[in-house]
């Protein structure tokens, strides 16, 4: 009898799980969307390539991670848009340190491979672990042309 009763309500706690699960949260469908067209003259659509500029020019630091009384070596390179080098171009360069920024009187011109290099004495003048920038500008025939270099005493 006891066997039978436990059976019974097994039974009817299983039916009644399952009747309650079916009365769950209602699933609503949502509208269909449309489908995109894209027009055909659209693929046909040419992006305008970028201009090459007319001069390009990298600098960079002789040490990146210099002694705070050491001198350093800031060169730069100024090429055309092919990459071909450019002698001859006066270049001048500014060194930005925490205390202000400070001109560099050199004015070289590009050698034949279209390299130039200054001479910069750093005499204790930025922190120990601050970041410092120069720029060095050309002055090209189209107007200037800048590029950065960048270094960090220790």
């Amino acid at each position: 009898m006891k066997k039978t009763y436990f059976v019974q309500k097994f039974v009817f706690l299983a039916v009644t799980l399952c009747l309650l699960s079916a009365c769950g949260p209602t699933v609503h469908q949502g509208q269909p969307q449309q489908t995109p067209t894209v027009n055909q003259q659209f693929q046909k659509q040419m992006t305008p390539m970028p201009t090459m500029p007319a001069y390009r020019c990298g600098a960079w630091a002789s040490h990146n991670m210099p002694d705070a009384h050491s001198p350093i070596i800031i060169y730069a390179r100024l090429t055309r848009g092919n990459a071909s080098s450019l002698a001859g171009v006066t270049a001048h360069a500014v060194v930005h340190l925490k205390g202000g920024d400070v001109p560099l009187y050199e004015k070289p011109t590009s050698d034949t491979g279209g390299y130039v290099a200054f001479n910069l004495s750093l005499v204790g003048e930025q922190p120990r672990l601050v970041p410092a920038t120069v720029d060095v500008t050309f002055d090209t025939q189209e107007g200037i042309t800048t590029c950065n270099a960048f270094f960090t005493s220790k």
